[in-house]
């Protein structure tokens, strides 16, 4: 019996996958030094402690990253401080991405290790993932592929303006 197989092509990946194995490759600490590229860099919020930026790489659509400010692998280094903004920002994050885009729920989540599901082992980030009912769907059971059916720059500039709307984030 012949198998049908399915090809999807996803060459934006290329950049994330090759920036891997780069030494001193972390991308948040690169936003954070380039504060004039925040819209290139898909930077939503910058706070004292913390930053949130767009996923380039996304789960499903308003996918957030929420990291702290300094480069450090997981919560035991985390102070105080920066656990507080940290969930204060998950808060703010559901906040802006229910007026934007109404998902009816999310995955708050975060991963330790590289064999843990982490992209960036090396700088802590909590991700804020919006979902829907029924947005899995046969690409990504039968395919692992998801559909993002919103461009990034154009949820950014939607949050972007929710935010300034709300007074977002209000920590």
């Amino acid at each position: 019996m012949e198998k049908n197989t399915l090809n999807l092509w996803a060459p934006w990946r290329t950049k994330y996958i090759q920036g891997l194995s780069k030494p001193g490759g972390c991308f948040i600490c690169g936003y954070l030094r380039t504060p004039d590229s925040d819209r290139d860099n898909l930077v939503l919020w910058r706070t004292e402690k913390s930053v949130v930026v767009l996923n380039r790489f996304p789960y499903n659509n308003g996918h957030l990253l929420i990291a702290p400010v300094r480069h450090i692998a997981d919560l035991e280094q985390a102070d105080e401080a920066e656990l507080l903004e940290i969930t204060k920002l998950i808060r703010e994050t559901q906040k802006a991405l229910s007026l934007a885009i109404k998902p009816h729920g999310f995955n708050i989540g975060m991963n330790f290790g590289r064999c843990a599901g982490a992209g960036l082992p090396e700088h802590m980030h909590v991700h804020v993932v919006p979902r829907w009912d029924g947005d899995t769907n046969f690409m990504s059971v039968c395919s692992d592929t998801k559909v993002i059916s919103q461009s990034l720059t154009e949820l950014f500039e939607e949050l972007k303006k929710v935010s300034r709307k709300n007074n977002l984030p209000v920590l």
